[in-house]
């Protein structure tokens, strides 16, 4: 009887042997993997007029925020590390197919000397002026915040034709981009941007377009306060043939600080296109906006955006009839907007929002619109609009 308890008490020890062994295995594996599944869920409903003799435009969609991302990190010793992601568009109502890696998405080296990396990514001018962009949604039919920057949707310079440049925008994520960021000091950091100009081979010789964007900011955030510095240029760009090296530069300053419940920030824009030999075109816009979270989960937002006149002896615009384009030099060629919104926060992660947006073109323009609105307005005519739109983080 005795040998029988000893040889049963042997058993159990080994079976939890057994046990702990096989549940140790996933667990390592689990400790090995570095690969972490990100995203955010949008959805916005939502109403346009899109002015006289125009249908109202009754639409569903996905804002740009939606998106699923998968990142990761190897610790490489010596305090540096290899990282990389991969962020794509979801669009949970199917209108979008778009590929794998269209937004933020690179491979790069971190240590003590900053972060050095290259792929698809937004540009320091961008993510400097986010700092002092509060009040409205950038894209979707609630978007505005973008119109002072020339628009929103996808531009490339590098290797890209002059339709599809959209040189006008200067809030971009750009493709064949190689960035480098200082280490934070106190929450002051300088970053630089470069894209490739993958130029193609060619059988015309006087082609000479090797557009390239380059971009640098200065930023910082700590507390309560945050300010942007950013210059940017867009180098060689125009028409394949002869008056192909036009340069493009505009720089701006972003600040935001927060009063206990109330957020405010704003955004000043100062461009110059080169739009021929001689001719030149220059715009000036702003952004004012504030963000108070009255209690609890319950938040008003409210922005006002002007864009500046055309400015110089330009006699074209540039832009074509995409969102955000510029009419040629002259007087009454800007436009202005506001929105006005109210959010409930279920959670950290989840939030509702109802708003209303409202944008004026000025006499002798009809470029500046919202959302997914007419391609080109008549001049002078306004367009307005509200939504609902839901977000969830994961």
């Amino acid at each position: 009887m005795v040998n029988l308890i000893r040889r049963f008490g042997m058993e159990k020890k080994l079976l939890a042997v057994a046990v702990a062994g096989a549940l140790a295995v996933p667990a390592i594996a689990f400790a090995q993997s570095t690969v972490q599944i990100y995203g955010r869920v949008t959805y916005e409903y939502g109403q346009a007029d899109q002015g006289p003799g125009r249908p109202d435009l009754d639409f569903a969609d996905t804002p740009g925020g939606s998106a699923i991302g998968f990142k990761g990190v190897e610790q490489l010793g010596g305090g540096m590390s290899a990282w990389f992601q991969c962020e794509s568009s979801a669009d949970i109502t199917g209108f979008d197919t778009s590929s794998i890696c269209t937004r933020n998405s690179a491979v790069g080296f971190r240590g003590g000397f900053g972060n050095i990396f290259a792929g698809k990514w937004d540009t320091p001018m961008k993510r400097a002026m986010g700092l002092g962009t509060v009040g409205a949604e950038e894209t979707g039919i609630l978007g505005m915040s973008f119109l002072p920057f020339g628009g929103s949707g996808g531009a490339d310079i590098s290797g890209a034709g002059v339709d599809s440049q959209l040189r006008q925008r200067w809030k971009r994520r750009e493709s064949n981009i190689m960035q480098y960021e200082t280490p934070k000091f106190g929450g002051f950091q300088v970053m630089g941007a470069v894209t490739a100009a993958n130029r193609t081979a060619s059988a015309l010789s006087g082609e000479n377009d090797e557009s390239r964007l380059w971009s640098v900011a200065a930023t910082y955030a700590n507390g309560p306060l945050g300010v942007g510095l950013a210059y940017e240029r867009h180098n060689e760009v125009g028409t394949n043939l002869g008056a192909a090296d036009l340069d493009d530069r505009a720089w701006g300053v972003a600040l935001g600080y927060r009063f206990g419940p109330v957020r405010v920030g704003g955004t000043f824009l100062d461009s110059k296109y080169e739009t021929g030999p001689g001719t030149e075109l220059k715009k000036k816009s702003w952004t004012l906006g504030v963000d108070w979270m009255i209690a609890g989960p319950h938040t008003v937002s409210a922005q006002y955006a002007k864009i500046g006149d055309s400015k110089g002896n330009s006699p074209i615009g540039i832009g074509g009839t995409s969102n955000g384009a510029h009419a040629a030099s002259g007087g009454d060629t800007g436009g202005d907007a506001w929105s006005l919104a109210y959010q409930y926060a279920f959670s950290k992660r989840t939030t509702v929002k109802l708003g209303y947006v409202r944008v004026d073109n000025d006499s002798n323009t009809g470029t500046y619109r919202i959302g997914n609105t007419a391609n080109l307005l008549d001049a002078g005519e306004n367009v307005d609009g509200w939504a609902f739109l839901v977000k969830h983080n994961f």
